[in-house]
């Protein structure tokens, strides 16, 4: 079993610059009503907002057990009240997470609205507060006009059949539920207008991200051709010649080929350097890529808009970016954290800001998940020691005073 407290292996995750707006499915999805991340503390807070929830359906429960009811009556109410629970939980909880064609929904709704209304009628008043879960199902499912002309209709079901039942209008009776109705109607509105957004961000970003990688690999092409169409043409040339030189001069053919042998080491030389900048990260786009992702994975993130201005060197930084990825990586994907602190100083080797010794680049990056497992070290922190080890840089983790797991990297800074 994976430790779960570990960073990825290192190397894996997105690339920079542009992998930073690329989707991925594992730490870029949005918690949403009815689609939060699977980690165990989201799940318990789903599963205790389902049973409040639940606490409102107390009225009808209570008239059940207490009611006066023949034995056909209690039966066909407990059938109508468990058929309306397992209608409502499959369309508003399953719906926002796999929406149902509107061929399904209208009929789900109907049959939530009819029910509704028919224990309220051959029950008692306390099942009116049935119509309260029918607007939440159709605010949670349907377009804004029609889901305000359904939650109306709701309303005008709770006046009808709190009057039949003779009750006056007070806040105990009828008339109480028509605010809880138009609220709860409203308010899955407006959390559905919510969801559908953030859904068209993710594919706009989608779309943003294939459009910065196509320029990447149009920017690539062109610096490659930059650097190898005129050590291709040399070498092309230079070949001809040796070709031409073969038999009658070998000493001169022997030259040629020399020239192809030095001009293509340069070329091989150019081109290693070309892609090395461009898979090497930087502190600047990690943050920005950082603050995204634990913003989209519902975690209140504390870091810095821009690295500080004391710079390492090109390879220290890239160390220093790739530590960062990874950890925020393992705080979005394992942790089940709900705070992630990100900060970034230029510090002395004794870690103090006094200038009495070298100068270190310290990142830390502290959450208040789960915490270390006690597994041991496993491939991703060795991997990130492995990193840092040849530029100068350390890596130490630790849990943390009230639980949660820290990470601290450190590289040299430029003097």
């Amino acid at each position: 079993m994976a430790d779960t407290r570990r960073p990825a292996a290192a190397g894996e995750g997105a690339g920079p610059g542009v992998d930073a707006l690329r989707p991925n499915p594992a730490r870029d999805r949005v918690p949403a009503f009815g689609d939060a991340l699977e980690t165990r503390r989201r799940k318990r807070f789903r599963i205790a907002t389902i049973c409040v929830w639940m606490v409102f359906l107390s009225g009808p429960v209570s008239d059940l057990w207490t009611g006066d009811h023949s034995g056909s009556a209690l039966a066909g109410a407990v059938a109508g009240f468990v058929a309306f629970l397992a209608a409502y939980l499959t369309l508003v909880y399953r719906h926002i997470k796999t929406p149902f064609p509107l061929r399904v929904v209208y009929p789900l709704l109907f049959f939530l609205y009819v029910l509704a209304l028919v224990l309220s009628l051959t029950a008692s008043e306390l099942w009116l507060v049935l119509f309260v879960y029918v607007a939440v199902a159709i605010g949670a499912v349907l377009p804004t006009r029609q889901a305000v002309a359904g939650v109306a209709a709701c309303v005008l079901a709770l006046a009808a059949v709190g009057t039949d039942f003779g009750a006056r209008p007070t806040w105990s009776g009828w008339s109480g539920l028509v605010i809880p109705c138009v609220l709860a109607g409203f308010v899955l509105m407006s959390a559905r207008k919510t969801i559908l957004t953030m859904r068209e961000l993710r594919e706009t970003r989608a779309v943003v991200a294939q459009l910065a990688a196509n320029e990447e690999r149009l920017r690539l092409a062109r610096d490659l051709h930059d650097l190898l169409g005129h050590s291709l043409s040399l070498i092309t040339l230079k070949s001809e010649l040796a070709g031409r030189m073969l038999p009658a001069r070998p000493e001169e053919a022997a030259t040629q080929v020399a020239d192809i042998e030095r001009v293509s080491r340069q070329a091989l030389v150019e081109v290693r350097e070309a892609i090395g900048d461009y898979r090497r990260p930087t502190l600047a786009v990690e943050l920005a890529g950082a603050r995204t992702a634990l913003e989209a994975a519902g975690v209140v993130a504390e870091l810095p808009h821009r690295p500080p201005p004391v710079r390492p060197a090109p390879e220290q930084e890239a160390a220093l970016a790739w530590a960062l990825r990874e950890a925020v990586t393992n705080v979005v994907r394992h942790s089940g954290a709900t705070r992630c602190t990100v900060t970034l100083r230029d510090c002395d080797g004794d870690g103090a800001p006094d200038g009495d010794g070298r100068r270190l680049l310290r990142l830390t990056v502290a959450d208040d998940g789960e915490g270390p497992t006690g597994a041991g070290e496993g491939n991703g922190l060795s991997g990130l020691r492995e990193r840092l080890a040849p530029v100068g840089g350390s890596l130490s983790t630790s849990a943390g005073v009230n639980g949660g797991f820290t990470l601290c990297a450190t590289v040299p800074s430029l003097p």
